[in-house]
């Protein structure tokens, strides 16, 4: 625990001094291909950091924020481009929180494009679905929400210790349900943090996946916004726009979808090599790749039947989500099964469990 701490803390140090470069000093480039060459030594050291971790959380959470996240962010700011470009420049603050945290900040105008109606995974023009789950007053409750998906953790925990009686592929179905709420548990704090820091409302970083009605809903309207968010100006429309010339106008999106989740398979290889220290076996990509596919495919069948066959809600969710699920259970876990990976991520969980527990019960009797 104490070798992890300092790996953590020189982690933190790390991105802090190289974030303060890219502000105080990369900032005054001009923008373009020799802000970018400035950029390349961030960009090799925020993408090696994870390897200074080793547990399973930390290695997999650093690969996702620094690695992918704030990489692709400064991609993009090296063109003044992205959520790290701003007239005025942005504060020291505002400039470290936005790059290294998982979040988007919430503009008052937010007016679509034309062009971009299709709904697909990385061409989500509205910031803020209509959809977006509210409370009665309707206001939305976040720690409620988060105390529902806390109480589901701990019994999906108190689960894993029957897991040996369970069918293999129900257990990977569980695993499902256990990296969306890791997930939930990761961003909510960084967006809680980020209004204390920033004071400014924030865009929805998910939206109950679980309802989705289509892969287009589930990947662009629902699963992990901020993926969305960065992958749109990095890769999705820069294809689109070069596959118009190539494709036309009607097709262009197609090409494009499929580069955003190749690229996306292609990230998530890296996170699963930080989290399991295995080669790849290409399953992972083998998936992405499989829903860029289907969910081009989706947009074809779309636009041909033109809203003349539509199934009910009920149906398009219970297909949507045991697409996913089913997928998953045969391409996306099975490499972190087979490595033990599970098993050391849920002993972590426990401990951290155990160790927070301890901390109160101390406290309280003081």
């Amino acid at each position: 625990m104490d070798g992890e701490l300092k790996g953590l803390i020189k982690v933190c140090l790390s991105v802090l001094a190289s974030l303060s470069y890219c502000h105080f000093i990369v900032s005054k480039i001009p923008k373009g291909k020799l802000r970018l060459l400035f950029l390349v030594p961030i960009l090799c050291i925020f993408t090696l950091l994870p390897s200074l971790l080793s547990s399973v959380h930390l290695t997999a959470g650093s690969c996702f924020l620094i690695t992918w996240l704030a990489n692709f962010k400064l991609i993009l700011f090296a063109f003044d481009q992205g959520p790290l470009a701003s007239h005025p420049p942005k504060s020291f603050l505002s400039f470290v929180s936005i790059a290294f945290l998982p979040i988007k900040i919430k503009h008052d105008v937010d007016v679509p494009s034309p062009t971009n109606n299709l709904n697909l995974k990385y061409c989500k023009s509205n910031p803020s679905p209509p959809h977006f789950t509210k409370g009665k007053s309707g206001t939305k409750s976040p720690l409620k929400n988060l105390s529902i998906k806390a109480l589901l953790y701990a019994i999906l925990l108190r689960i894993y210790d029957y897991k040996q009686y369970l069918h293999r592929n129900l257990v990977i179905t569980l695993y499902c349900c256990h990296v969306f709420l890791l997930l939930e548990f990761l961003l909510a704090p960084a967006a809680f943090l980020a209004r204390a820091l920033l004071g400014q409302e924030l865009e929805p970083q998910s939206d109950e996946p679980y309802l989705s009605t289509s892969l287009q809903d589930f990947w662009g309207r629902r699963w992990n916004l901020m993926v969305t968010s960065i992958l749109r100006p990095t890769v999705y429309d820069p294809m689109r726009s070069l596959s118009e010339r190539v494709f036309g106008r009607k097709w262009a999106s197609l090409p494009a979808v499929l580069a955003a989740f190749l690229v996306s398979a292609l990230m998530h290889e890296l996170i699963y090599y930080y989290a399991t220290r295995a080669a790849p076996t290409g399953e992972v990509t083998c998936f992405f790749l499989l829903h860029g596919v289907c969910t081009a495919l989706e947009t074809v069948v779309k636009n041909a039947v033109k809203g003349r066959l539509q199934l009910h809600r009920a149906i398009s969710r219970a297909l949507t989500l045991g697409f996913v699920v089913a997928t998953a259970v045969w391409l996306l876990f099975p490499p972190l099964v087979r490595n033990g990976t599970d098993t050391t991520a849920i002993w972590e969980s426990r401990a951290v469990i155990a160790f927070v527990k301890e901390k109160l019960e101390l406290r309280i009797e003081n």
